[in-house]
């Protein structure tokens, strides 16, 4: 006899949503999955990293290796040298809103919200001198919540209500991102997802007003 295994339905996890549509929204699922519904969602937030120095730096050391980290948000990181050291220096760096978040040091790795490594030129740095990290927004499409990404998408942030096979093309598709319970048993998390990264997920999902409650 064949076995056959009945999948997912479509909204199966939800315990509750409020009325209408308002714990609903239509989104697009990015190219290159096939989810099932109930699969935890985040959001491509965050978009290409560049850098480059200020116009008229009296030191002339390049920033290379730059890339985003697990918490970049869209905008202008200001990085400023505010230690001079004869083929080293210190630079402060600043987020979007202006915060200081760090300090980063010639020739050592930076890792934060950004990442990127300042090289000493043959003209040392003063202070004042300036680089300019810029994050550009991602697609707002959605993916596979994964906390080791840095997109955007290492915050969980919504649910798939549909089976939505992805593989080739994006794909429109609906999704709980507001005012719900879940079934946490019967919600989807990537491969291998560890207890302690299903929790931060489920976490996450509840500063966004979707509440998993344990099934009966």
């Amino acid at each position: 006899m064949t076995t056959l295994t009945e999948g997912q339905h479509n909204a199966e996890f939800v315990v509750t949503e409020a009325d209408g549509t308002l714990s609903r929204d239509s989104i697009t699922v990015l190219q290159g999955q096939n989810l099932q519904a109930g699969h935890v969602l985040g959001q491509v937030t965050v978009g290409a990293v560049s850098a480059a120095a200020t116009a008229g730096n009296t030191g002339n050391g390049a920033i290379g290796s730059v890339s985003a980290g697990s918490t970049a948000k869209p905008g202008a990181y200001v990085v400023s040298c505010v230690e001079h050291a004869t083929g080293g220096g210190v630079f402060l760096v600043e987020n979007p809103d202006g915060v200081t978040i760090g300090k980063a040091v010639v020739g050592t790795a930076y890792a934060g919200p950004v990442n990127f490594t300042i090289a000493a030129g043959a003209t040392d740095f003063a202070a004042g001198d300036r680089f300019t990290v810029t994050v550009a927004a991602g697609s707002g499409k959605y993916k596979e919540y994964n906390p080791a990404n840095t997109d955007g998408s290492e915050v969980a942030v919504a649910v798939l209500v549909e089976n939505t096979d992805a593989t080739l093309a994006d794909k429109p598709a609906v999704a709980i991102t507001r005012q719900a319970e879940i079934n946490a048993a019967e919600i989807v998390w990537f491969t291998g997802a560890t207890s302690d990264q299903k929790a931060a997920g489920l976490a996450q999902l509840q500063a966004k007003n979707i509440i998993a409650r344990p099934a009966n």
